[in-house]
């Protein structure tokens, strides 16, 4: 079958591969289209496909978003994809890309009751061993292993076919096509970072969220934010089109920070000192200053960003204002219900994140 894999920085190939069969407890999916802002493949299979067993089931993948970690991998890498044979899947670069994708179930092993052919899925991506303590505690997105499809190996979303475990298959219900589904990955992403915060138990009236970084994530934690009743949100970006589209996606305030100083214009609507949230989605030092001390005495930071770097953090600020610092790494499988369930409500639209698709 063919695949889209990377093998080093600037160099992405579709290569032929061996097609994957089905083993216990997996699922098999069949790719056809791929969603992305940078750049959108279109493949057609013409393989046959391999039977099922056991607790397994094959997807065809529909949509697959093309991320900021793909970019990230592809201008810099190998980062994310191992060099050396992951302890999980045993694989190495070149590995097939994709970690953002929906998919209709083609078939199914014998022993799984839960799916049928033809069902909308996508699939959480997060590869674990499920004995290390973590995993045991229930934390399978801590695990002392953890990897992912589309990056650690057990292929991607981006080629003809995936066989995935059961366990990382989530029916999507009827109200969402396949195109959106493929975004429920990065909106689990927002929606578990505000989880990790004071938010997630109880909005007040009076508190007030500084998103610092309005890429697709800082935007999907505007929409998090506003589906749990946040009535201001303030967005930071140097972007003019990132700007943009953080006021179109709710946020109450946009800032420029090459223009205006953010804290000071935080602190100037609350008479408590600052945000009682904020997340840190800039990965740049500017941005992380910004969050920490935009924030009330008391109040939290949440770094979301992915960082390429050691990072400097006033400490003093911190201990003296008994601010909180935490950080929120991709997603349990409760963070992909949750996303499904806020979009089929209505609570967001998460049609708003949707850069660029081609059939």
């Amino acid at each position: 079958m063919r695949a889209v894999r990377f093998h080093g920085a600037r160099d992405i190939r579709i290569d032929e591969i061996e097609e994957p069969s089905c083993g216990v407890n997996q699922v098999k999916v069949r790719s056809k289209t791929f969603l992305g802002s940078l750049s959108v493949m279109s493949l057609e299979s013409r393989d046959r496909l391999h039977s099922s067993a056991n607790n397994i089931s094959k997807i065809r993948p529909a949509f697959v978003g093309i991320c900021g970690s793909d970019l990230y991998e592809y201008l810099s890498g190998p980062s994310a994809v191992p060099t050396s044979p992951h302890p999980l899947t045993g694989e190495k670069l070149p590995t097939t890309l994709g970690h953002e994708f929906s998919g209709t179930i083609e078939e199914v092993g014998k022993d799984v009751i839960d799916f049928r052919v033809g069902e909308k899925v996508t699939v959480m991506p997060n590869l674990y061993d499920g004995t290390c303590v973590r995993c045991m505690l229930g934390k399978l997105h801590q695990c002392r292993s953890l990897g992912f499809i589309g990056y650690s190996g057990n292929a991607g979303g981006l080629s003809d076919h995936i066989v995935v475990r059961k366990e990382q298959v989530i029916r999507l219900p009827d109200s969402i096509p396949l195109d959106i589904g493929a975004l429920v990955e990065p909106l689990a992403v927002a929606w578990h970072a505000v989880s990790q915060s004071p938010l997630q138990e109880k909005v007040e009236e009076n508190d007030i969220a500084l998103v610092i970084g309005a890429g697709p994530i800082g935007l999907a934690i505007v929409q998090v934010l506003k589906s749990k009743g946040v009535k201001t949100i303030i967005a930071t970006d140097i972007s003019r089109k990132r700007r943009e589209s953080a006021d179109s996606f709710g946020a109450t305030l946009v800032l420029d920070p090459t223009e205006v100083d953010v804290v000071s214009q935080v602190r100037g609507l609350t008479a408590d000192g600052g945000a009682s949230v904020a997340f840190e989605c800039s990965g740049v030092q500017p941005g992380l200053d910004s969050a920490i001390s935009g924030t009330r005495p008391c109040g939290t930071t949440v770094i979301v960003s992915k960082w390429g770097k050691r990072a400097t953090i006033d400490v003093f600020d911190v201990m003296l204002h008994e601010k909180h610092l935490v950080g929120a790494v991709v997603y349990e499988r409760k963070d992909f219900e949750a996303v499904i369930d806020a979009i089929d409500s209505g609570m967001f639209d998460a049609f708003r994140g949707r850069a660029a698709k081609v059939c």
